[in-house]
């Protein structure tokens, strides 16, 4: 049976980042608490509850997230605040009340040293405290909430916000020649397709950890190409290593993401979702 989402009530946490702004438009349909960190503070317990109880929802959808991977690692806390105190507390309060909750999290919950697209069920082994504060949440939300979806997700772009592609086209405009790193690798997602394979999602109550992901994997610097060739931008793209481009966070240099798990939710290649953004660009 197909889900009524207009009869389904909704609270979805992070609801200003690239994610929740495209989750808001593909379940506009849905009667849907869009919540940013102003009005909820997920790391606070008390005031979890006090939402749950207030909008009583048929679903909590986590997009929350501490995400500048580079800071993280001068202050832990502030990534393991809300990256794993907030799943927490968002799956304590949940399962007191019989509600699913889906959270979001990420490829760096891997150390990027496969021969081969991670799957569902590879061991992770995070390299960065990005990495290990995202799978602490993710550990959090499996213990204390049986009817969870973990959805891991990859180098997430949109046309809103701050993200790679947006950075390029900043670049591009600045200079013509580009210095893009080709020996990292990992999987493309262009928000609104995650949003979309998000509602899917929700129908199933296959409750588990999914890899939702751009399909197929590629090299940031391959994918800056592909930007500029779909944006028609002449500026050259040159590519470096990574030991180039020094960061204080490690990155996992093979992060591509693949999934064994419902093949009617795969996402489009990656390359559809850098023509869709391209075109959103454009308009």
């Amino acid at each position: 049976m197909a889900v009524q989402y207009h009869l389904m009530r909704i609270l979805l946490v992070g609801a200003n980042g690239q994610l929740g702004r495209a989750l808001q438009e593909a379940l506009s349909d849905a009667d849907c608490v869009a919540l940013d960190h102003s009005r909820l503070d997920i790391a606070r317990l008390t005031a979890v509850r006090e939402a749950v109880q207030a909008y009583r929802p048929d679903i909590v959808l986590n997009a929350a997230a501490y995400n500048q991977v580079d800071a993280a690692e001068q202050d832990a806390a502030a990534a393991y605040r809300v990256n794993a105190l907030g799943p927490r507390n968002l799956a304590v309060a949940t399962a007191a009340h019989r509600i699913p909750v889906l959270h979001v999290s990420t490829d760096y919950v891997f150390d990027g040293t496969s021969k081969r697209p991670y799957h569902e069920f590879d061991q992770p082994n995070p390299r960065s405290v990005y990495g290990a504060s995202k799978l602490a949440g993710e550990e959090a939300v499996r213990a204390l909430n049986p009817r969870h979806y973990i959805v891991r997700t990859a180098w997430l772009y949109h046309v809103w916000g701050q993200n790679f592609p947006k950075t390029m086209c900043a670049l591009a405009r600045q200079s013509a020649e580009v210095r893009v790193v080709s020996d990292q690798y990992g999987s493309p997602t262009y928000a609104p397709h995650l949003a979309a394979a998000i509602r899917h999602l929700l129908s199933t109550e296959a409750y588990g950890t999914y890899h939702l992901a751009g399909r197929g994997g590629t090299s940031w610097f391959e994918f800056a190409r592909v930007l500029y060739a779909n944006l028609g931008i002449r500026t050259v793209v040159k590519p470096i290593a990574t030991v180039e481009f020094p960061r204080l966070a490690e990155r996992p240099r093979y992060a591509v993401l693949t999934t064994i798990q419902d093949p009617e939710i795969l996402l489009p290649p990656w390359e559809e979702g850098a023509r869709a953004f391209a075109q959103q660009m454009q308009v």
